[in-house]
């Protein structure tokens, strides 16, 4: 199986691991799935920040975006997330799989500063494939802003 996403990862030339598993239900299962701790499940958020202006926001999956801070950052009153519909269409990708490697518009990529040092994972474009890949190498392929955008999620325990 190919996606968009493994031609943007070699075309980059930046070195990755393909994971294949099953369905998940949730992070712990997609950490596990993965062989990782759940901090380095990292999650793919589409921002919408204007009319057809839309930023990714990377987050270990550990964290949730904390919209003041990412306001802050951008420098908006308003941020929101589109729709499934919208995010497809915007990225090329559903969510549950959506990489800024390989996606239809080379939107500006955030990424939260614990991702980096790491060996994390990330969606391939695909359903139960992802992509493990060393985090600082990734953030600068992407030219991505690293800055603290995240809280602990409320929904895990010892967040």
């Amino acid at each position: 199986m190919t996606t968009p996403a493994f031609a943007a990862l070699d075309a980059l030339e930046l070195p990755y691991r393909v994971i294949r598993h099953g369905p998940v239900r949730s992070l712990a299962e997609a950490a596990a799935a993965r062989g990782v701790p759940v901090p380095d499940v990292v999650k793919t958020i589409v921002v919408r920040r204007g009319e057809d202006d839309y930023v990714f926001v990377l987050t270990p999956g550990d964290r949730v975006v904390s919209w003041p801070k990412l306001r802050a950052l951008l420098g908006v009153n308003r941020l929101s997330m589109p729709d499934a519909e919208t995010a497809r269409a915007v990225t090329g990708y559903e969510r549950g799989t959506i990489t800024p490697f390989g996606a239809t518009a080379g939107w500006p990529v955030v990424a939260d500063e614990r991702m980096r040092g790491r060996l994390v994972t990330l969606g391939a474009g695909a359903h139960g494939v992802a992509v493990a890949v060393d985090a600082d190498a990734a953030l600068l392929s992407l030219e991505a802003t690293v800055a603290d955008v995240t809280d602990p999620d409320p929904a895990l325990p010892d967040s």
